[in-house]
């Protein structure tokens, strides 16, 4: 074979590897909230065969973030949609929502629109597999404390799920993100409190029930209350994977992040 001949070749695997996959922007109402919500969507480029399906993993965005953080933040995504097989959802949360349904301002339903409104509409619109087993939920902050939250409380829809500089526990920041918005100033309302945060939401949960990944920065303002679920799951015999980095709360961490948990997810899902 003529040397020409391999050069092209060559770069024809290399292209074909690398491959970006298509980013969309897409409305799904919610008829909880009576809106319609954009999503960005990032499928492999490269279409399934017949009678072959996607592994879905949702990817929630940070405090004032909004659909297109993740995108704007990892491009790398959509290569590893295509390199992986794997499909990105990334749902708007709006600014300050921490994916909850808020108890005292019913226009504020995140938990009920992503399990019950949205996931039934990616797996009617996509060729996804529909199981939990290759359904898995993370996100940055907010969302870290979103993706955790959901995934706990809904383990028949996740099979796994994590967070980067994730907010697991913001009973320390009673002023802050505008929280007490949703769940009512802190000294009177201690107990929602409580009850709405990742690092309480695990005394519901079992050694082998969920595929758990999170991870913080050593200069991150949320490091105490990661290392604090990180010994609660401890205690408790929970198998998981955490992990410490050099870095701050910034893109810089997510974008470095956010890789080694997509390796995560798609080895639970193979």
């Amino acid at each position: 074979m003529k040397k020409s001949s391999i050069f092209f070749l060559l770069i024809l695997c290399i292209c074909t590897r690398t491959l970006a996959s298509p980013v969309d922007t897409i409305l799904v109402h919610s008829m909880a909230m009576n809106k319609d919500i954009k999503c960005v969507i990032i499928t492999p480029a490269n279409k399934p065969a017949p009678g072959t399906h996607w592994p879905v993993v949702y990817l929630l965005h940070g405090y004032s973030g909004n659909y297109a953080q993740w995108i704007q933040t990892a491009p790398q995504l959509s290569r590893e949609a295509t390199e992986y097989g794997i499909l990105f959802v990334c749902p708007d949360g709006g600014y300050d929502s921490w994916y909850f349904d808020s108890p005292i301002d019913p226009s504020i339903r995140y938990e009920t629109f992503i399990t019950h409104e949205l996931i039934p509409y990616i797996d009617h619109q996509y060729p996804t597999f529909g199981d939990k087993t290759h359904r898995a939920i993370t996100g940055l902050s907010m969302g870290g404390h979103g993706a955790l939250y959901l995934a706990i409380r809904h383990r028949d829809l996740f099979g796994a799920a994590g967070a980067t500089s994730g907010g697991v526990d913001f009973r320390p920041f009673p002023n802050n993100w505008g929280i007490k918005k949703d769940l009512g100033d802190y000294d009177t309302h201690q107990a929602g409190w409580e009850a709405h945060t990742v690092i309480h939401a695990v005394d519901d949960l079992h050694n082998g029930e969920l595929k758990i990944i999170f991870d913080c920065g050593i200069d991150d303002f949320f490091l105490a209350v990661n290392r604090a679920l990180h010994q609660k799951l401890v205690e408790q015999k929970i198998n998981h994977d955490y992990i410490e980095r050099p870095g701050g709360h910034d893109g810089a961490y997510w974008r470095n992040s956010i890789d080694y948990q997509v390796l995560f997810f798609n080895k639970y899902f193979r």
